[in-house]
C-alpha cells in the first residue's frame, strides 16, 4: 500500500480553462457548410463542436487512443446488508478486468478503448501491477464512521490526478472513469444527495438488484452518512473523506486533473457522476470538459446530470458501473468526429445551395 505523505497543497488544483470558443465558432461554421440541412444530425453535431472546442483545431483529429481507467475499492458499508453481492466479488472483478472478461472489457473492444485497472482499496491482495496507488484495504462504513483519514483522502485524490497525467502523458486523447466496487452506489448516493439537496429516499435506487428489506437498510445508510456529511457540504476534501472512499476520492482527482489537462472525458454511471460533482467542487469548470455517456437507472445518477448541466447520450437501462454506459457510448462521439472532419461541404460535393432565382435555400431537404 502507498505510504507516501500528501499534503493539501498536492490537490488544489490550477484553475480549468474552458474549451476554445473561437475554434467552437468555426466548428459551426463548417457543420454549415457540410452537405446536409442545417442542423439535420442533431446532437452529432453538438458533439463535434465540443471536440474541436476541446483538441483546438477544426476539423478536429479522430480519437487515436481513448483510456479508461476503473477505480476499485471496497466499502465497509457493504458489511450491512446495502447490496446484493458480498464484497469479495470486487477482488475477483479485478481479476476478471486483467484477463478481459469483463462487460467494459468487451465494450471497450468495440469502441477501440484501453482498459486501465487501479485497486484503491480492495478488501484484499490484487495484481501488484494494478495496486501501487492502493491507500488502504476497504473504506470505512461511512454510515457510523468517516471512509478515510485524511491523509488518506489526500493520497487518494493525488493518486488519481497521477493516473490522469500518466495517461495523458502517454497520449490518451479521450478518458473514461469506471467504478468497480461492491456497495459503492451507497457512498455515491450519499454525496449526491448531500450535495443536491434531496432526500435519501428519492435518491437511492436498486443498485446491483437489491430486494426491498436491503432497499430499506440502504436508505437508512445513506440516512446516516448524511447526516455526518452535510457539516462537508461546502468541503470536498472533507466531504470525501466522511462519505466517500478511496475509489471516490481517486476519481474525483482523475477528472479534475483531466480537465486541467484539457482532455476530454467521458463520464460513466452513478459512482463515476458522484465523483464528477466533487470534482467540479475541486476544480471549479471542470464540467466543460465532460460529456455524460448515458442515464443509469439509478435514480441519484438523474439528479447528479441535472446539477451537472449534461444531458446523456444514450439510455440503455444500464445500471453495471465499470465504465460500461460509457464506453458504450463512444461510437457515437467517433461519428460526431467523423462527421465534422470527413463529411464534403456544399462547394467540394458540387451541390447547390441556390435555387433558379439565385436566392439561397438551405441545402438538401431532411426527413
Amino acid at each position: 500500500m502507498s505510504s507516501e505523505s500528501v499534503s493539501s497543497a498536492d490537490v488544489v488544483f490550477p484553475p480549468v480553462v474552458a474549451p476554445d470558443p473561437e475554434v467552437r465558432r468555426r466548428a459551426e461554421g463548417r457543420q454549415r457548410d457540410l452537405t446536409k440541412p442545417a442542423g439535420s444530425l442533431g446532437r452529432l453535431e453538438e458533439l463535434g463542436c465540443w471536440v474541436a472546442s476541446c483538441q483546438g483545431q477544426v476539423p478536429p483529429r479522430p480519437f487515436a487512443r481513448p483510456r479508461v481507467v476503473v477505480f476499485a475499492g471496497d466499502h465497509g458499508v457493504a458489511r450491512g446488508g446495502v447490496s446484493a453481492y458480498p464484497p469479495e466479488v470486487t477482488a475477483q472483478m479485478v481479476a476478471n478486468f486483467l484477463a478481459g472478461g469483463a462487460a467494459v472489457n468487451v465494450l471497450a473492444g468495440v469502441a477501440g478503448a484501453g482498459v486501465r485497472v487501479v485497486d484503491m482499496a480492495v478488501d484484499g491482495d490484487t495484481d501488484p501491477a494494478v495496486s501501487a496507488h492502493k491507500v488502504r484495504r476497504s473504506s470505512g462504513a461511512v454510515d457510523r464512521e468517516d471512509a478515510l483519514t485524511e491523509q488518506e483522502t489526500l493520497q487518494a485524490i493525488a493518486a488519481g490526478r497521477t493516473v490522469a497525467d500518466e495517461e495523458v502523458d502517454a497520449g490518451a486523447d479521450l478518458l473514461v472513469a469506471g467504478d468497480m466496487g461492491i456497495g459503492n452506489t451507497t457512498p455515491a448516493t450519499a454525496l449526491i444527495a448531500t450535495l443536491t439537496g434531496t432526500e435519501p429516499v428519492a435518491a437511492v435506487g436498486r443498485g446491483t438488484g437489491i430486494d426491498d428489506a436491503a432497499w430499506m437498510r440502504k436508505v437508512a445508510a445513506i440516512r446516516d452518512a448524511m447526516r455526518r456529511a452535510r457539516p462537508h457540504a461546502r468541503n470536498p476534501v472533507a466531504l470525501l473523506r466522511t462519505a466517500g472512499g478511496a475509489d471516490l476520492a481517486a476519481m474525483a482527482g482523475y477528472l479534475a486533473q483531466a480537465s486541467v489537462r484539457r482532455t476530454p472525458v467521458v463520464l460513466d454511471g452513478v459512482v463515476v457522476t458522484a465523483a464528477a460533482l466533487v470534482a467540479e467542487e475541486l476544480a471549479p469548470g471542470a464540467r466543460d470538459w465532460w460529456v455524460a455517456g448515458h442515464r443509469s437507472t439509478e435514480p441519484a445518477h438523474t439528479l447528479a446530470l441535472r446539477h451537472l448541466n449534461l444531458d446523456p447520450l444514450v439510455d440503455l437501462g444500464m445500471r453495471l458501473g465499470e465504465g460500461s454506459g460509457a464506453v458504450a457510448a463512444l461510437p457515437i462521439l467517433h461519428g460526431a468526429v467523423a462527421v465534422l472532419t470527413n463529411m464534403a461541404t456544399f462547394a467540394e460535393a458540387g451541390v447547390s445551395t441556390r435555387d433558379e432565382d439565385d436566392a439561397p435555400v438551405a441545402g438538401p431537404r431532411g426527413d
